[in-house]
């Protein structure tokens, strides 16, 4: 049997011919339907958010593993967390068959390479507190496989996002099957299957990203102030949650190291950068068991 990802769709036949207007709206209707259909899954997506928590809480490690597309988009999420939420860029890694040059080019039969797939887990050191995450949208891409299953032998978390039905294996502890149906242009996963994908890695990293802390209410607190941009979206987190001034916000921001979280805790208890150090530290990073 045809694999879904693999199937013709019968509202895109003649694709070629039509007007340009008519094959956004083709392409935006099928677009509609994926938030639904990963609406059905959101249980499972939660059981794999709890499994990269635990992870994080005991000094593990999240590792996205893919090729061609599914790749670079682990790759993307993995890059945005540092910034974002200003952690080490070791906590959350994208893996990419064919390394590097993959991100920017085709590397034909990187995907597979099953052997590549295991050196690529056993040259990270892979442990019991890391988590693994697959993304296939085939589901049998070789590297993908190869590095789960060595993941498994060195007793990680393993799942596997892919967007057909395929089988359980022992070796991967959960498997997201999202079905959303054929693409518009036969075979091409870079499409509904890659929008799909970025929409459960954001969910994935974020929540996880959220539950360890690094979120107070809606304000990203813990971003790492780097530029302009950041900078000046620091001073308004601060400005925001404190009542202070513009200026007032920039100075304790300033007095804090472009540290958000410990400017706020500074404000709130009165007290020195170190000793807003320490107090952070007692609570894990936790805002709101300081500030209410």
């Amino acid at each position: 049997m045809t694999k879904t990802t693999e199937q013709r769709h019968p509202l895109s036949e003649n694709i070629d011919i039509l007007e340009i207007y008519d094959i956004l709206n083709l392409i935006n209707s099928e677009d509609k339907i994926i938030p639904e259909i990963i609406k059905k899954n959101l249980m499972k997506i939660e059981k794999i958010i709890e499994n990269v928590i635990y992870s994080f809480k005991n000094g593990g490690r999240l590792y996205y593993v893919g090729s061609g597309t599914s790749g670079r988009l682990g790759v993307l999420d993995a890059s945005e967390c540092p910034p974002t939420f200003k952690v080490s860029e070791l906590l959350v890694q994208g893996i990419i068959a064919g390394g590097k040059d993959a991100m920017y080019k085709s590397i034909e039969g990187a995907e597979d390479s099953y052997e590549d797939g295991c050196n690529a887990i056993q040259f990270r050191k892979i442990n019991s507190n890391d988590c693994v995450i697959g993304i296939s949208a085939s589901g049998n891409a070789k590297y993908v496989l190869g590095a789960l299953e060595t993941s498994h032998n060195l007793n990680a978390y393993t799942s596997l996002i892919t967007f057909n039905d395929i089988k359980k294996v022992k070796y991967i502890s959960d498997i997201i099957s999202i079905i959303i149906g054929p693409e518009l242009i036969t075979g091409s996963t870079r499409m509904k299957a890659g929008t799909a994908t970025k929409m459960i890695l954001n969910m994935i990293s974020t929540v996880s990203m959220i539950k360890s802390n690094k979120v107070y209410k809606n304000y990203m607190v813990d971003l790492k102030v780097c530029n302009n941009k950041l900078r000046n979206r620091a001073i308004n987190i601060i400005k925001d949650l404190t009542q202070l001034s513009s200026i007032k916000s920039k100075t304790l921001l300033k007095k804090a190291n472009n540290n958000v979280k410990i400017a706020l805790v500074m404000n709130h208890l009165s007290k020195n950068y170190k000793n807003a150090q320490i107090e952070l530290k007692k609570f894990d990073g936790n805002l709101r068991n300081i500030l209410e």
